[in-house]
C-alpha cells in the first residue's frame, strides 16, 4: 500500500502530496467538496488544516479523509500552468 509521507495545502484547494517511495504531484480537491462531511472543506481556512493519518492518507478533523492508493492512481496531478 501507498503513503502520503507530506501535504501541503495551496490556494484553490490544490493539496501537493507526496508519498514513500518519492512520488510528489499537486492535485485539485475541489471535485470531492461537495454536501455532506465535505462541505466543511469549502471553508479555505478549514481546508488547510489537513494532516497526515496513521493508515498513510490525508484527513481532516471531521474525518473526511483520502486513502493513499485512492489519491496516487485515481486523482489526476494537476498542472499549475493551466490552474
Amino acid at each position: 500500500m501507498d503513503k502520503v509521507i507530506s501535504v501541503k495545502p495551496f490556494e484553490n484547494y490544490l493539496l501537493e502530496i507526496e508519498f514513500a517511495d518519492g512520488l510528489r504531484k499537486i492535485i485539485d480537491i475541489r471535485p470531492f467538496i461537495g454536501k455532506g462531511i465535505s462541505a466543511a472543506l469549502k471553508d479555505e481556512s478549514y481546508f488547510r488544516q489537513v494532516k497526515l493519518e496513521d493508515g498513510g492518507g490525508i484527513t481532516w478533523d471531521n474525518g473526511y479523509d483520502f486513502c493513499p492508493n485512492f489519491l496516487r492512481d485515481d486523482v489526476p496531478a494537476v498542472n499549475l500552468a493551466t490552474v
